[in-house]
């Protein structure tokens, strides 16, 4: 398996801050694509959770809709996201991420080794019959909220990688509306089940206090 989970919550991936020392601002953060959206209103609605409805089994189908969707998006720039031009899995010049293995000896690789990484284990995760139930009579482990959190943490990261990295070939192929509402869905979910750390937000806290002041977010 090419990630792990345990019980403790410790996820199989470090963070190595840097100091920012650019000044130019990313073109995510910059007017009209900041703000281009194809959602109006915000997603209070949309992520609530449906009356007579399992939590868990809320959560379970927005997870395994959200990695498709960002693994799609993610596919659709992926030639450009080479060992070459990302060496190493970075949020902009602010955020190093450090991938832990199975043994729990952490290495810097490559971004797209990275993000293969990374949608490797959850669909591992999803293709888990006990960890994703999807017969009748068998529960959710007492650790699937827990699990949901780790994959929020990484997929968060996937995000980030590409606004910082990849946002003009998005804007190239005029893809930036529909990732930007799938950003805003992403966020807007994850604050309505608690599935997001502050501190895993930093590297699009920007980004998340421009959707906050357009009202996209609930």
């Amino acid at each position: 398996m090419s990630g792990f989970f345990n019980i403790s919550g410790k996820f199989g991936s470090k963070t190595k801050p840097k100091r920012s020392t650019s000044s130019v601002r990313p073109l995510f953060l910059c007017q009209p694509y900041c703000n281009n959206s194809i959602v109006k209103g915000n997603f209070k609605t949309i992520v609530q959770l449906p009356k007579y409805v399992d939590a868990n089994e809320w959560l379970a189908v927005n997870v395994f809709d959200f990695y498709n969707y960002i693994n799609m998006f993610y596919g659709s720039i992926s030639d450009f996201c080479t060992a070459r031009d990302c060496p190493n899995m970075s949020a902009g010049a602010g955020f190093e991420y450090l991938w832990m293995d199975g043994q729990k000896k952490t290495s810097k690789v490559p971004a797209p080794q990275y993000i293969d990484f990374v949608m490797s284990w959850i669909q591992t995760l999803i293709n888990d019959e006990n960890t994703f139930p999807t017969k009748d009579g068998r529960d959710f482990p007492p650790t699937f909220q827990q699990t949901v959190r780790a994959i929020f943490k990484q997929l968060i990261r996937v995000f980030a990688h590409v606004y910082h990295s990849h946002y003009d070939k998005m804007l190239s192929l005029c893809q930036e509306g529909h990732f930007n509402s799938l950003f805003a869905h992403f966020v807007s979910f994850g604050r309505e089940f608690d599935l997001l750390d502050k501190k895993d937000i930093v590297p699009l806290q920007e980004l998340i206090d421009i959707m906050d002041s357009n009202g996209i977010l609930c």
